[in-house]
């Protein structure tokens, strides 16, 4: 009778750990087999902000795994050897919700790697920039992610309102740059807190994201916005996303104005100047929501001055009928090499400096191979740009000079700082080869 008793209670405890011994073995699989193929293929330096594990203080419970918003359908941490490794690092977009996660704090939120450095502007953890009253939010301070731009740009006005340097002589409480998402939200969060602002945008209003590709897919995560409340746009296209962003400004009567870009910020007193062709507006304090888009990466080889040769991608519809470089190896170059090559009738070529397209999301690595598998793409990887002519484009891969036909020339080789405008209001660059 003991025995059958005891058979009972234990039975269903053996079955359990079975199940687990054999659940945890599949998932130590998959995270091995996936940390394998991304050193294979050459994928291992994350494109922004990711983790760095300590692992003499990581005590293996997975949740970092499980907190990350892109399990299960990405393996992007995973445990090897019961320990916690970012096994997929190009496939990390900077969420951060490992580090929240993990309950002895053995993660720590870093920019660049060893190998790769990323400049960034010194700010302190109310986004407080080394010029006092000038703060920074969203992607200039290296968060491109949308939803971590929303929510900076909702902190950084709440420090602003902390810090107590209320305006007076008539002046702003905050002067906004940008009506990106991080100025979006930096706008709300001023009304809310019955700030006087203004925030003026040098393009429309959406910033980067009105400057993305028609069609393009946006994806965020829910995140509370003050005067708007959950803000839930899991996936959703560019234009139904800035749909929504008009709704919000013409019911909050948001104080943007579009089209009126800033050249200057200038110390005054113990606030600010900032001037456009338009304005000179008096502030207490500065919010840069401005990103690094406006600035675009160049090749700097003879003919990139021709009219053929642009920065971002608009329409792939324009492009019917063409012969279409397009350079670079991150997601806007791969998204706009895959748009066009869908158009049907176009005969599109990528280049790539690199040997694998280790900053671009999966699923636009796998667009574009897709295009290519269908012979609607050709790739050149490990190729650089020598010269762009009237009707053709000469490149240079392996040793080899490669001479091609083109109509239409896209670079997007990414953003870079805008120094020169960084080093006038005198903000402090630092570049970050792995640290916080």
């Amino acid at each position: 009778m003991d025995n059958i008793l005891l058979a009972i209670y234990v039975a269903p405890l053996l079955l359990t750990m079975l199940w687990y011994l054999r659940r945890h073995y599949r998932q130590e699989n998959r995270s091995r087999e996936a940390h394998h193929e991304a050193r294979e293929a050459g994928l291992i330096e994350p494109a922004s902000l990711h983790p760095k594990i300590d692992l003499t203080r990581c005590l293996g419970c997975g949740a970092c795994v499980h907190a990350c918003p892109e399990f299960p359908e990405h393996t992007v941490l995973g445990l090897i050897d019961n320990k916690a490794h970012l096994v997929a690092p190009t496939e990390c977009i900077g969420h951060g919700a490992c580090k929240s996660a993990c309950p002895v704090d053995a993660i720590t939120l870093v920019f660049g790697t060893e190998t790769r450095g990323i400049e960034l502007p010194v700010l302190t953890p109310n986004f407080e920039t080394t010029v006092p009253g000038v703060f920074i939010a969203g992607e200039l301070g290296g968060m491109g992610l949308i939803r971590n731009a929303l929510t900076q740009g909702v902190q950084a006005v709440q420090a602003i309102a902390k810090r107590g340097n209320t305006a007076r002589d008539k002046r702003l409480d905050v002067l906004i740059v940008g009506a990106g998402p991080a100025g979006m939200a930096a706008a709300l969060t001023a009304k809310s807190l019955n700030l006087t602002y203004r925030c003026v945008e040098q393009d429309s209003l959406g910033g980067c994201v009105f400057k993305y590709p028609r069609g393009k897919l946006v994806m965020t995560a829910p995140v509370e916005l003050p005067l708007v409340g959950s803000f839930h746009f899991r996936q959703t296209s560019k234009e139904a996303l800035l749909a929504k962003w008009t709704e919000i400004v013409q019911q909050q009567k948001l104080r943007i104005q579009t089209e009126e870009r800033v050249e200057a910020v200038e110390k005054d007193g113990d606030g600010f100047i900032v001037r456009t062709p338009k304005a000179a507006y008096r502030a207490a304090n500065v919010l840069l929501a401005i990103g690094r888009r406006g600035t675009p990466r160049k090749l700097a080889v003879p003919g990139e001055d021709l009219p053929k040769v642009v920065y971002q991608l608009i329409d792939p519809i324009q492009y019917s009928g063409q012969k279409v470089l397009v350079v670079g190896g991150g997601d806007s170059a791969l998204e706009a090499a895959a748009s066009i090559a869908e158009v049907g009738d176009t005969q599109v070529t990528l280049s790539y400096r690199g040997e694998a397209f280790g900053r671009a999301k999966p699923k636009n690595r796998q667009r574009v191979s897709a295009a290519a598998d269908r012979g609607n793409l050709k790739l050149l990887l490990s190729s650089n740009v020598s010269q762009i002519q009237d009707d053709l484009v000469v490149l240079e891969q392996a040793g080899n000079k490669l001479e091609i036909g083109n109509n239409a020339v896209i670079v997007s080789a990414g953003g870079v700082l805008p120094n020169e405008f960084l080093n006038k209001v005198g903000i402090r660059v630092d570049t970050k080869y792995g640290t916080a």
